[in-house]
C-alpha cells in the first residue's frame, strides 16, 4: 500500500443521544458514500459542559470510517442530519492498516463518476 493510500484513510469520531437512531444514521452515511463502515457502539455515559451546566446523558460513539477526500462532504452531511446544535465531529488519522481493508475503505468511498 502505498503512503499516499493510507494517508487517505482516517477515522471519525462522533456521539448521538440514545434516542436517536444511530442505525439509520449510519446507514444514510454508508448508502451515500461517505463512509465506508460506521460502528455503533452500545451505550455510556458522557459527562461534560454545556451552556455552563455540567451535565451527564447516556450517548452512543459513533466510529465513522472515511477517507480525506470525503471529510467535508462527511461533515456537511452530519451536520445536516444530526440532532445535535453542535456535534462532535473529531478527525484521527490512520497511520497503519492492512491493504486489503484500506483498499475496500477507498473504494467504499469514492464517488461515482
Amino acid at each position: 500500500m502505498s503512503s499516499d493510500r493510507l494517508a487517505d484513510a482516517v477515522i471519525v469520531l462522533t456521539t448521538i443521544g440514545t434516542s436517536t437512531d444511530g442505525e439509520a444514521l449510519a446507514r444514510t452515511l454508508v448508502a451515500e458514500h461517505l463512509a465506508a463502515c460506521v460502528n455503533l457502539l452500545p451505550e455510556m455515559q458522557s459527562i461534560y459542559q454545556w451552556k455552563g451546566e455540567l451535565t451527564a446523558d447516556g450517548e452512543r460513539q459513533l466510529i465513522i470510517k472515511t477517507t480525506v477526500a470525503r471529510l467535508d462532504a462527511l461533515r456537511a452531511r452530519l451536520h445536516e442530519i444530526h440532532p445535535y446544535e453542535v456535534p462532535e465531529f473529531l478527525v484521527l488519522p490512520v497511520t497503519g492498516g492492512s491493504t486489503g481493508y484500506l483498499r475496500w475503505l477507498a473504494e467504499s468511498t469514492a464517488v461515482e463518476p
